[in-house]
């Protein structure tokens, strides 16, 4: 700007560019140093005084040129004064992120690598590069009575889906390590969301969250799952999937006071091998430029190493080449029954539904 000023009084000695010339500071304050921006403003008083006298006016005695520079000083020392407050602003958001940045991995740590004996991978979008906190959830714990696992998608966003999301795992690690039953575990966890949403001001019946609860038998030869609303899961074992559907459906979390007490609950066999992919319907329901949805089966379809991270990557691959951008978060857990190596394979076992 400060060049510009420049070439143009040269080029036409009766333009104005005082206009230039003052803004220069004014526009370093928000993107450069204090001392730059001081700098910028003094570059600017003394090409306005240099350009002055080429002018004729040796004295700087016009009184044009006497408001010009004034101006431009007052200016510079405004910039400066500005300069200041984005510093300060800068600072208060580099804290409140790096706030943020705790929060999210004190709700969402990081899984181990192996539980019991199960590999376990998880994978987390967010929609907004700057969205570190959202509505999307997952947890793996391992109790007494097998493994057990939740993922799940808070309604909303902001705050309020914090608060469910936070309320949703402590609940299910409480209820998981203490409760024998899976479907006592569900009513555990809709007990503490029902608990939640009383005492909310903000339309506290609008909110739920889709989820799938899952139990892994000690011996990881069987699965348990209540599907409450959520996209059903897939089973990927020797490159075919199979989708978890299922046998009842039920509603979301939160919604319990809208249904009887009954949990529905499947149950699926875990062969040596299989990977278990559970996610939020931010990936089944990112589109492409025609408006289609993203299928994860045809990825995940195919030969693929029994590792979870391996299937995760596939999958999200795929999401990537579908869609350049996703309009909602997306999260995402595998978990791999490791084949033990001192054992021979039997013959592929599909994953066969049952009601319980």
């Amino acid at each position: 700007m400060l060049l510009a000023a420049v070439v143009i009084d040269l080029a036409w000695p009766e333009a104005n560019t005082l206009p230039l010339l003052a803004a220069v500071s004014v526009t370093a304050a928000p993107m450069f140093s204090l001392a730059w921006t001081v700098t910028s403003g003094v570059a600017a008083c003394v090409a306005g005084a240099l350009l002055a006298v080429r002018e004729g006016h040796i004295a700087l005695s016009a009184r044009s040129d006497l408001v010009g520079l004034t101006t431009i000083g007052v200016l510079t020392v405004v910039a400066a004064l500005l300069n200041r407050m984005f510093a300060r602003e800068r600072a208060q958001l580099r804290t409140s992120r790096q706030v943020a940045e705790a929060v999210q991995r004190a709700v969402l740590p990081v899984l181990p690598d192996r539980v019991r004996g199960l590999a376990v991978a998880t994978r987390y979008r967010a929609a907004q590069e700057d969205a570190l906190i959202g509505g999307d959830l997952y947890a793996v714990h391992d109790t007494p009575y097998g493994i057990r696992t939740v993922i799940g998608d808070v309604r909303g966003k902001g705050m309020q889906a914090v608060t469910m999301v936070n309320t949703l795992l402590g609940s299910f690690h409480a209820a998981a390590l203490q409760l024998p039953d899976l479907p006592d575990v569900v009513r555990g966890v809709e007990v503490q969301l029902q608990d939640v949403k009383s005492r909310q001001a903000d339309a506290p019946y609008e909110d739920f969250v889709t989820a799938v609860v899952v139990e892994i038998s000690p011996d990881h030869s069987v699965l348990r799952m209540a599907n409450r609303g959520h996209p059903a899961p897939l089973m990927v074992h020797e490159g075919k999937v199979t989708v978890l559907e299922p046998e009842e459906p039920s509603l979301p979390l939160g919604l319990g006071d809208l249904a009887g007490p009954d949990v529905p609950v499947d149950q699926f066999e875990l062969p040596p091998g299989a990977t278990l992919v559970m996610f939020t319907d931010g990936i089944t329901e990112a589109r492409d430029q025609y408006g289609t949805f993203f299928d994860p089966v045809p990825p995940l379809t195919g030969p693929l190493p029994p590792n979870p991270g391996a299937v995760l990557d596939a999958m999200l691959s795929a999401l990537s080449r579908h869609t350049k951008e996703l309009e909602d978060d997306a999260a995402a857990i595998a978990i791999t029954r490791v084949p033990v190596s001192s054992v021979g394979r039997g013959p592929s076992a599909t994953p066969q539904v049952g009601g319980s």
